[in-house]
């Protein structure tokens, strides 16, 4: 394995691990991946943050042909898509962290950024978070839905179901995350707060 790609992978698996003993994620509920070269590496189907390994990755062709014997997360298209959309995206990080859940239950003025920003953080790390309607996970409709919405937004909150925010790098996505997360959790507090 190259020294790259060796580093890549050890980043992924780190913040997978810390996803998970931190409760960001439970079960196998979650999906990463990262771009090496012409290669999209994407957590295999069913594999669970707090375990994962090296050998835990499906290796994908950029248009979403499998290379491995490893079968991919059903989610696999979302991340492709962020991969299409800008070759400046080099790792995607989806979870179904409770406070983005919770937020997005809550009636939204706008749904190409969903979150208010309440402290100056979320829009300085990540910029804004379109919210995508509820479509089955897995499906060819939620695949369809993020598509069309793509281009509106930084990162995004799929309804019901959870945050998936791309990054320039492993530790850009997963900053990213959390900042979208605690974002969602401030304005969650608040709303039951009754302040806005």
């Amino acid at each position: 394995m190259d020294l790259i790609l060796e580093e890549k992978s050890k980043t992924a698996l780190w913040a997978a691990h810390s996803l998970f003993d931190r409760g960001k994620t439970s079960g196998s509920s979650a999906n990463i991946s990262f771009r090496h070269n012409d290669h999209i590496y994407i957590s295999a189907g069913g594999s669970c943050f707090g375990t994962m390994e090296k050998g835990d990755f499906a290796v994908l062709n950029l248009d979403g042909t499998s290379v491995s014997e490893k079968k991919p997360s059903k989610e696999w298209p979302l991340h492709l898509a962020l991969y299409e959309k800008s070759p400046e995206i080099g790792a995607v990080l989806h979870t179904h962290s409770t406070y983005s859940i919770l937020w997005s239950f809550v009636p939204s003025a706008s749904e190409q950024d969903c979150i208010p920003d309440h402290t100056p953080y979320l829009k300085m790390k990540l910029g804004s978070v379109g919210l995508i309607p509820y479509e089955k996970p897995g499906s060819e409709a939620l695949f369809s839905a993020f598509r069309e919405r793509i281009k509106e937004s930084d990162g995004f909150l799929l309804k019901n179901h959870g945050p998936i925010v791309p990054g320039k790098t492993m530790m850009d996505a997963f900053c990213r995350l959390e900042e979208l997360e605690e974002s969602a959790r401030i304005a969650w507090e608040l709303y039951r707060a009754g302040l806005k």
